[in-house]
């Protein structure tokens, strides 16, 4: 924030003369500051003022020395209650003069994001602005899904699958839904109305059913064994393929019905467009499409036993703990959380450290307990000791009795 003198524009030094020649006192002189500088709408300034009539009024010297006295407790907390009123004063003033930035660097120390994306709200994200708006709203944290939206509409899927891979994928579960949730919306609806386009350009024989504006990918695609022969796809082949990955952290049923179908469409792609995934998704739009009607209630046990397979035989020194953690994953979303709390302290492997698997059994835990279970702390816990991992026993032993309240 600035902490520079402001030099006075002359209608200010006009209301300090009529000051000074009135008999006023230094605080009036100060409130008379901070009456001009708000209804001129210059916050920064405001700012500075406002901070000198803070110090003023707790009988503080208006500039802060090297040498100065410790203060009390108390006056501490005053000076620190104003400057903060002071920092929302102007700082809410700059959001709506859509200084996006400088306003943030003063709303940013009350660490009130509410506040922050209700005033975010009212600013349109423009062309001009869409960079401070992602910096904001994306990178701060304050309000992914906008944030995230403003991407996809101002530089594209491409750019968004790589900031989502790059930065919101290190973010919490609830930024990376609202992410996810963006990211698919966005690709389905483009996805499905260019195939609509194809089908009613191509206008194939009298024999075949008629077009809706209404149906869905899986509806257009059914029966038109046609529109992807011969190496044809409508869409970027990599976006397609990211948007099924990236999906896998919604638990809507509406959005899983959409990322299955989008696995629909690209099991009907060329082989040469069908690349393959990390574990246990190697065989991606396969093992996508058998991951996401699972979680639809479609050949759940068919489905378990595929993962189930992975979970326990793929290598978890060499591609590491996703087959493992995948499977613990659906038998949790299914209604089975000891069940997957057993599994995994049964089947980690002696090179997986507690650590790794820890914060998600005790997740799964947690839901265990309100459906009724306990058991699964002391799996937990239990797998902590035989492990002789401390750390971990402490969290588990921690989370075990703060859940409960």
């Amino acid at each position: 924030m600035n902490t520079e003198t402001t030099t006075a524009s002359e209608p200010a030094i006009e209301i300090l003369e009529n000051v000074r020649r009135s008999g006023s006192d230094g605080t009036q002189i100060l409130q008379g500051l901070v009456d001009y500088y708000r209804e001129q709408q210059l916050p920064m300034e405001l700012f500075e003022t406002r901070k000198l009539l803070i110090r003023d009024r707790l009988g503080l010297p208006l500039v802060a020395s090297d040498d100065q006295p410790l203060r009390s407790e108390e006056l501490e907390r005053q000076l620190e209650s104003g400057l903060l009123e002071a920092c929302r004063e102007s700082g809410e003033m700059l959001i709506r003069q859509e200084r996006i930035l400088e306003g943030y660097t003063y709303l940013r120390p009350l660490g009130d994001n509410g506040l922050l994306r209700s005033l975010l709200s009212e600013v349109p994200i423009t062309q001009d602005n869409c960079d401070e708006m992602q910096r904001v709203l994306l990178h701060e944290g304050v309000d992914v899904a906008r944030g995230y939206q403003s991407v996809l509409d101002f530089q594209g899927t491409c750019n968004s699958i790589t900031i989502y891979d790059q930065f919101v994928s290190q973010r919490g579960k609830a930024d990376r839904q609202a992410a996810a949730n963006c990211l698919l919306d966005h690709f389905y609806r483009e996805l499905t109305s260019l195939v609509r386009e194809d089908i009613m350009h191509r206008g194939k024989s009298p024999s075949d059913k008629s077009v809706s504006k209404d149906d869905s990918l899986f509806e257009l695609l059914e029966g038109r064994p046609w529109v992807l022969k011969e190496g044809g796809y409508h869409l970027d082949t990599t976006h397609l393929s990211a948007a099924v990955r990236i999906a896998s952290v919604l638990t809507d049923p509406k959005q899983l019905r959409k990322a299955w179908e989008l696995t629909q469409y690209g099991r009907q792609l060329h082989h040469q467009f069908q690349y393959p995934g990390d574990e246990p998704f190697v065989d991606f739009y396969p093992a996508y499409a058998a991951f996401y009607g699972i979680l639809l209630g479609e050949n759940v046990e068919a489905g378990l036993k595929l993962f189930q397979r992975k979970a326990v035989s793929v290598d978890t020194y060499q591609y590491g703990t996703g087959a493992l953690e995948t499977y613990i994953d659906l038998l949790d979303r299914v209604g089975r959380p000891i069940e997957a709390i057993e599994f995994a302290v049964s089947h980690a492997p002696e090179d997986v450290p507690a650590a790794t698997l820890v914060p998600q059994l005790l997740e799964i835990a947690v839901r265990g307990r309100v459906a009724g279970d306990d058991s699964g702390f002391e799996r937990i816990m239990d797998f902590c000791i035989d492990r002789k991992d401390l750390i971990s026993l402490a969290i588990a032993k921690h989370e075990s009795i703060t859940s409960q309240s």
